[in-house]
């Protein structure tokens, strides 16, 4: 193995220039030379049309920050088996052969690494460096870290406005149809509710958590001050199983439906309960902030942070593992172990699963959320009653599982 690319592809995220950074300077090291191909599998069916390619080189690699997120290499959302072109792997090949490149390293999330599997299976030697914000992969994957993180500050930093007007704050936030990052985030921002697409809601569970947290809160406070503050993941689903889409946007690159409004949804249904409690007037009447047709009943507003939650600085955590999975890629692709996932490096132990594995959709478990519903969290359902079992390690715990 003398040449390798490295593409990432799908969403961007923290630690992805960590993912190129690790594995980049680890070519350089055991003798091999690493080139960026651009826009991501888009440029990878187009490379036999570049004229030259990037060479990653110590002093090119000074040139950008593995700290920052996004990626230096840039990414598009293409299904290479969805091109009309009955010759399209042989046209990746030949771009291929053209740079005498001889393995990728791809980093991505679900749906580009089931591309990454695709590739493989039609004669592509490509490792797969785990990347997605949403977390769920069967590995750790690449952004999750930096996401939770950015959506814990912004929640945190929400508080302040919402006590100032006495605001009912929803907050939606990327993740499809894996709640983890929400999860993760509204519990680290010790807020009050949390809604994932792992429990579909009952909006009456949550009025209930709603009314009565705010009016205790408002009640107790010397200066009449409070807010409610709930995390709403995209996937969102209604107690029947169904879900929020914006039917008007047609379908991503990979067929899925177009996610929109789940935070808006929420703040409808919370509206019209609040419209329909005859005791809402009364408590407004209480705390002397009612005004007929003006202020009747609490206020609510609905953020959505968007893109705003995968860009700027990657976390630590993140750039260390992805300099690590980039690292590990390379190991695997000169040792010949090809069509595989990263799991990370355990001490001498360079570890991975097979792709096609790694890349099935993993959901929150709900038997963790019933330990923060302990904690008074509202998920949108009457509280589950967690069950610990209780189970002594003896071996070493594997990392990043």
């Amino acid at each position: 193995m003398k040449k390798i690319g490295v593409i990432t592809s799908g969403g961007d995220c923290g630690g992805l220039n960590g993912v190129i950074k690790g594995a980049a300077l680890t070519a350089i090291s055991e003798g091999i030379k690493c080139y960026v191909i651009p826009n991501g599998y888009a440029g990878l069916y187009n490379l036999v049309d570049f004229e030259e390619l990037t060479e990653l080189t110590i002093d090119r690699l000074e040139d950008f920050d593995a700290n920052n997120a996004g990626s230096e290499a840039g990414h598009s959302r293409v299904k290479v088996k969805k091109i009309d072109d009955p010759n399209k792997y042989e046209r990746i090949k030949d771009g291929l052969k053209k740079f005498d490149i001889d393995g990728l390293v791809i980093s991505g999330g679900d749906d580009s690494g089931s591309v990454m599997v695709d590739l493989y299976e039609n004669g592509i030697n490509c490792v797969h460096a785990p990347k997605t914000m949403d977390l769920d992969l069967q590995t750790y994957s690449v952004g999750g870290d930096s996401t939770i993180n950015r959506i814990t500050q912004f929640t945190v930093d929400l508080k302040t406005t919402g006590r100032t007007h006495n605001r009912i704050i929803i907050m939606e936030v990327f993740g499809r149809y894996a709640g983890h990052t929400a999860f993760r985030g509204g519990v680290a921002a010790d807020i009050d509710a949390i809604l994932i697409p792992e429990i579909p809601v009952d909006f009456d569970v949550l009025y209930k958590d709603v009314k009565e947290t705010l009016i205790r809160r408002l009640t107790n406070s010397d200066v009449l001050a409070g807010t409610y503050i709930v995390v709403v993941a995209e996937g969102l689903r209604n107690a029947d199983g169904s879900g929020i889409f914006d039917e008007s946007a047609g379908l991503d690159a990979f067929g899925h439906k177009k996610l929109a409004g789940a935070g808006k949804y929420t703040q409808a249904q919370l509206t019209k309960r609040f419209k329909d409690d005859p005791q809402i007037k009364s408590f407004m009447e209480k705390i002397h902030a009612y005004i007929p047709g003006i202020n009747e009943i609490p206020e609510i507003r609905t953020i959505t942070p968007s893109h705003l939650v995968r860009c700027g600085t990657s976390s630590a955590y993140d750039v260390n593992f992805g300099k690590e999975a980039g690292a590990a890629a390379v190991m695997l692709l000169r040792a010949n172990i090809v069509g595989v996932t990263v799991i990370g490096v355990n001490g001498d132990q360079v570890c991975y699963m097979p792709a096609a594995e790694a890349i099935k959709q993993r959901h929150v478990d709900l038997n963790q959320v019933a330990v923060f519903e302990k904690m008074g969290i509202c998920f949108g359902r009457k509280p589950q009653a967690f069950k610990p079992q209780f189970k002594k390690i003896e071996d070493q715990v594997q990392r990043y599982m």
